[in-house]
């Protein structure tokens, strides 16, 4: 018995969690910028003081120094043909920024990715940054309400309303996620064809971020799927124990006690009017039940107050 009670609350430890994992993983994926990777092929430099790797050697006579005539005006030719003309520079790409390597030193030059898009899909590209936004947003809610379910362990009901809002809160933002990153491929890939010249890559694939916000999505998911059971569970679990102590324990009570009951739980368990009825109802109506024990006089004993509710109800 004492592992059965311990099974909901691991089962809550495990989806705050993987909430938590997915919280980190999709921020750091916002922020970074490889979620693409690959090279560009740019025409090589002519090689100077400065540069003298990755770049086109041009042989100088040994009269030009003598001679007057500039740098500029002088022919250089290169026997260099080909691929060989070329250099390839490292470059990667995130939702912001789009960094590639420099031909005359080693910093990196960054250019904003959204003024590289094309017009057309920079619309896309916001609706999958503000996806992004919410996404994390909404993992941040339901880490919140996991963990108040967590350290508030005082009302169950109020725990079980709030396990149900983490788990709406988890599923909406999953749906988000994989919105924005479909997205952002399909931004990527547009760019890649219709980007500037002097950008357009020559080889690229998926960097490390790119994957991270994939598997920040499957732990959002799984953290949904495991609070959706926790509050299956929890609601069968009191429906069964609801159930049995009724038909354990009323049948030695009063007439109008098992009355009363079995109207409430015909009430309940039957939908009539409404197309479902909330956990939190039965336990709210006992919870009001004892309110009224304890506003009564103290002579009053359960069977007058429980013939005081009926009314006019009768079996």
């Amino acid at each position: 018995m004492e592992l059965l009670k311990g099974l909901p609350w691991r089962r809550a430890f495990l989806a705050v969690i993987l909430n938590l994992l997915a919280l980190s993983l999709s921020t750091t994926a916002l922020l970074g910028s490889y979620w693409c990777t690959g090279t560009q092929k740019v025409p090589k430099p002519l090689c100077g003081k400065s540069k003298a790797t990755k770049c086109i050697g041009v042989p100088m006579p040994p009269d030009a120094g003598a001679s007057n005539v500039s740098s500029q005006d002088v022919v250089h030719y290169s026997w260099e043909t080909g691929d060989d003309r070329f250099a390839f520079r490292y470059f990667h790409t995130g939702m912001w920024l789009s960094c590639e390597e420099s031909m005359e030193g080693p910093e990196e030059k960054c250019r904003s990715f959204i003024e590289l898009s094309p017009p057309a899909e920079r619309g896309i590209l916001w609706l999958s940054l503000g996806s992004e936004m919410l996404y994390i947003s909404l993992l941040l809610i339901s880490f919140i309400l996991l963990m108040v379910e967590m350290l508030h362990t005082g009302n169950p009901v109020c725990g079980l309303k709030l396990n149900a809002f983490a788990a709406v809160s988890s599923v909406l933002s999953g749906l988000l996620g994989m919105v924005a990153h479909m997205m952002y491929t399909q931004v990527f890939q547009a760019t890649v064809n219709l980007g500037p010249e002097d950008w357009r890559p020559h080889s690229w694939d998926y960097g490390w971020a790119f994957y991270m916000a994939w598997a920040s999505f499957t732990c959002c998911m799984a953290s949904a799927v495991t609070t959706l059971n926790t509050y299956t569970k929890t609601v069968l679990e009191f429906k069964r124990n609801h159930i049995k102590g009724y038909n354990g324990s009323f049948r030695d009570q009063p007439q109008h006690h098992q009355c009363f009951i079995q109207q409430r739980i015909s009430s309940y368990y039957e939908p009539q009017d409404k197309p479902f009825h909330s956990v939190s109802e039965g336990v709210d109506f006992y919870s009001e039940l004892q309110q009224k024990v304890l506003q009564q006089e103290p002579e009053l004993e359960l069977d007058e107050v429980l013939g005081q509710v009926i009314g006019e109800d009768h079996c």
